[in-house]
């Protein structure tokens, strides 16, 4: 049964949606950019009707500012409170559970990273995690070489780039991109996931959509040396498709299994 349910958070009143089950483990949806809980092509309120039907509590909510939540949207940086609140919610809503497991994607898995620690999750999924930071125009530079390396073994790419089939100014700017050294300062987001990631004490696994710009961005980071005390206690599940909310059928029922999988363990 779905319900529509909502909580306090610092002197707000932030808009939840429980899809009951009598299941132990829950599942706690964290929406990602200025998403509401329903999620991209309704994908979020579809996995939780799953996920309930197969035995397991899921909550939703809008953090603050988003949807039908009171207050300021300060972004996801600022949703430590949000995470906290609705995990306590959640658990005051379904006391039968011993445990919740954490989804989010984009951002909501970096603020999951972030901030879980206070919140009493005890596993996290973390789709596409946002490690992206400045404002151009640019698809990040990992994305930008995966694009040129997929056209140069195209001999049509080829032949309208010799032909003056190609924006030139366009490639110039990305090939800039691309051979600039990466920023990597010590309080960057990058350094402050990895950070998190190696430090985390729940099992971790990271949902990547092998072909998405953000996903591209963030494997990227993740071969670095930054990345290298992560990669020895986190999971990395890689779905081959470029759809960043995982919206193509054969990508909701990958998502689904791996999301079952970890409630289940």
């Amino acid at each position: 049964m779905r319900q529509l349910t909502g909580f306090d958070c610092a002197g707000e009143r932030l808009a939840a949606t429980l899809d009951t089950a009598s299941g132990t483990t829950g599942l706690l949806i964290a929406s990602g950019g200025n998403e509401i809980r329903i999620g991209a092509h309704r994908g979020m309120a579809e996995l939780a009707a799953a996920v309930a039907a197969a035995g397991h509590p899921v909550f939703r909510y809008d953090r603050r500012g988003i949807g039908d939540s009171t207050g300021e949207n300060n972004g996801f940086e600022t949703s430590a409170e949000d995470i906290r609140a609705a995990a306590a919610a959640f658990r005051a809503q379904c006391p039968q559970l011993s445990r919740i497991v954490a989804f989010g994607n984009c951002d909501a898995a970096t603020a999951l990273a972030l901030f879980h620690g206070d919140a009493g999750i005890d596993a996290l999924l973390l789709g596409n995690p946002w490690t992206i930071e400045g404002d151009d125009a640019l698809p990040p530079a990992a994305a930008i070489r995966s694009r040129y390396l997929e056209k140069l073994k195209s001999p049509r790419e080829v032949l309208r780039l010799l032909t003056g089939g190609v924006n030139i100014a366009k490639l110039i700017s990305g090939l800039s991109k691309v051979s600039a050294k990466p920023s990597q300062p010590p309080e960057s987001l990058a350094a402050r996931l990895a950070t998190a990631l190696a430090t985390a004490q729940v099992p971790t696994t990271i949902l990547l959509a092998e072909r998405d710009n953000t996903a591209l961005a963030f494997a990227d980071h993740w071969h670095g040396p930054a990345f290298a005390p992560a990669r020895a206690r986190v999971t990395l599940a890689p779905c081959p498709t470029d759809s960043h909310s995982f919206a193509r059928p054969q990508d909701k029922a990958w998502l689904r299994s791996q999301i079952l999988a970890a409630l289940t363990d």
